[in-house]
């Protein structure tokens, strides 16, 4: 076990480490992590909106069934079947009482609604946040990328021109190939921010 826990604690090491490294890759990890928490607050609304509408339609079973009772108690009256007021009476009050606990239960499922709709709002707003600096982090790190290339390669306006085009009709051509790389790098990106969606 103790060989499965230094290895776990070098690899949470080592991804820590290259996470300070690239910081643009912790806000993208931050904000797929709020992007779960947001589907489970959706998801946790989801399901008390469904126990918020069987709770109401408890509350209306209850309450037909407390009107029955009380017309039966207004019968065994009028009749003269004292022997079925009391018992009657008896059902309408425990009756009473379970309509007053679903209600009890219904204003706690509102409430608890009530907060994870504020937090879900929160988590939204938050994750926006989030994604503001990802990509504020990104283009500051293509600036940068480009700072770096920018300095260390000549003018593209001599190159092309003093070098001859054999690379034009040549299969590895390193400028294709980097174009094609730059250019899959881009639709992964794409695709990454249309799943966080």
């Amino acid at each position: 076990m103790g060989l499965f826990e230094d290895f776990s604690r070098f690899l949470e090491t080592r991804l820590e480490e290259f996470l300070r490294n690239n910081p643009h890759l912790e806000l993208q990890a931050l904000e797929e992590q709020l992007r779960e928490q947001e589907e489970e607050a959706l998801r946790l609304m989801a399901d008390l909106r469904l126990k918020e509408k069987q709770a109401q339609d408890n509350i209306l079973a209850t309450a037909q069934e407390i009107q029955r009772w009380h017309e039966r108690i207004g019968k065994a009256k009028t009749a003269g079947r004292w022997d079925l007021v009391k018992p009657a009476e008896e059902r309408e009050a425990a009756l009473l009482r379970e309509g007053n606990q679903r209600w009890g239960q219904m204003q706690v499922l509102k409430e608890r609604m009530k907060q994870t709709e504020e937090l879900q709002r929160k988590i939204q707003a938050r994750r926006q946040e989030v994604r503001a600096k990802a990509v504020e982090a990104e283009a500051a790190r293509a600036s940068a990328n480009a700072n770096a290339s920018a300095k260390t390669e000549p003018s593209w306006q001599t190159i092309g021109w003093n070098q001859s085009n054999t690379y034009l009709h040549n299969s590895a051509d390193p400028l294709e190939a980097q174009f094609k790389r730059w250019e899959m790098d881009e639709e992964l990106d794409q695709l990454k921010r249309n799943m966080g969606r």
